[in-house]
């Protein structure tokens, strides 16, 4: 099985991607796992939709569910596919390291290498923050008896989005344009600050319940 190819990737079993990502193996790593926990984090937000939709006391909400349903499963169908972009990305850029450092050509080869190697990380912490949204109106709108699943869901798309953003500064500090790392670095800061307190929200508010 290629793991560099997204769909085999996202075919390997879940005993097969963790025996990989405990091994040494190259892929998958960091931005794999993130993208597996971001995945995880919004099909439990489809899970609360499941088990709301069709039930008399929330036919108010049935509409607005069953539109965050749809944008969950996009989401997740992403984040898995993204497992395999990072992968895809990390190949070209283990070569490059190995490229003589009294080759001319390696500079420029390293550098694009580690804008593609942060490019699938960045998609991660995008879907992630947007599933930080979605889960929150599935904490706020869907049934009380599965609002734990909804805090679950957004504490892993928490800690995903936080592992992407390790897995873009990684890249980023190494970067020699450095206009190019430090726009991307703002970038990834600002949907930190906007998605992170949002999470933190939903679980500080479920716990916060006695």
């Amino acid at each position: 099985m290629d793991i560099s190819n997204s769909a085999d990737m996202a075919n390997l079993s879940i005993e097969e991607f963790v025996d990989k990502l405990a091994s040494a193996a190259a892929v998958p790593g960091g931005g794999g796992a993130a993208a597996l926990a971001g995945a995880l984090g919004i099909a439990l937000g489809n899970m609360v939709g499941e088990l709301t939709t069709g039930k008399a006391k929330y036919a108010d909400v049935e509409e607005n569910i069953q539109s965050l349903m749809a944008r969950a499963d996009a989401l997740r169908a992403r984040l898995l596919a993204l497992i395999g972009e990072d992968a895809a990305a990390f190949f070209p850029l283990s070569k490059a390291y190995s490229i003589p450092k009294d080759d001319p050509s390696r500079d420029e080869i390293l550098e694009r290498c580690l804008k593609d190697a942060a490019a699938a990380p960045f998609e991660i912490l995008k879907a992630c923050s947007e599933s930080i949204d979605i889960l929150t109106e599935f904490y706020e709108k869907g049934s009380r008896l599965m609002i734990s699943d909804a805090a679950t869901g957004a504490m892993l798309a928490h800690g995903a989005m936080c592992g992407a953003a390790v897995n873009i500064r990684v890249n980023t500090k190494l970067m020699k344009d450095r206009a190019y790392a430090d726009n991307l670095n703002r970038q990834t800061d600002e949907i930190l600050k906007s998605s992170l307190p949002a999470a933190l929200s939903i679980y500080n508010d479920f716990m916060g319940d006695k």
